[in-house]
Formats: C-alpha cells, structure tokens, sequence
C-alpha cells in the first residue's frame, strides 16, 4: 500500500502496526502519527535492530495492508 495511503489511516491501521511490533506502546503510535521516519525509528529503539532491518520490517508490513 502506497504510504501516504498508509498515512491517511492510521487511526485505522495502528493496532496492526501494534500487532506486528508489540513493544511499541500506545503512545508510540499515537507519536508515530503515520510518519514512516517515526516508525522506523521506533522501531529501531524499540527492538535494537538497524535502520534498514526496521525499514525492511515497514516494506513488508505495507505491501500486506
């Protein structure tokens, strides 16, 4: 799904987003806000991984919503 797509609804998709990394915190996806630089970046510091293995990690969940 294209992001801007994904953008528009995150009030719609953040509990997916929950679902695939479940140690980001309501609040964190509340600061997410749908900015796909946020998420990466959580989920980064959340998970102790890389920028592009977080990035990978966002491709992945987009193309299945």
């Amino acid at each position: 799904m294209n992001w801007d797509i994904i953008q528009g609804k995150w009030a719609e998709l953040k509990g997916k987003a929950q679902i695939e990394w479940g140690k980001l915190t309501n609040d964190d996806l509340d600061v997410i806000d749908g900015r796909r630089k946020e998420l990466a970046g959580r989920i980064q510091a959340r998970y102790g991984i890389a920028r592009d293995e977080a990035e990978r990690q966002i491709d992945d969940w987009a193309s299945r919503h």
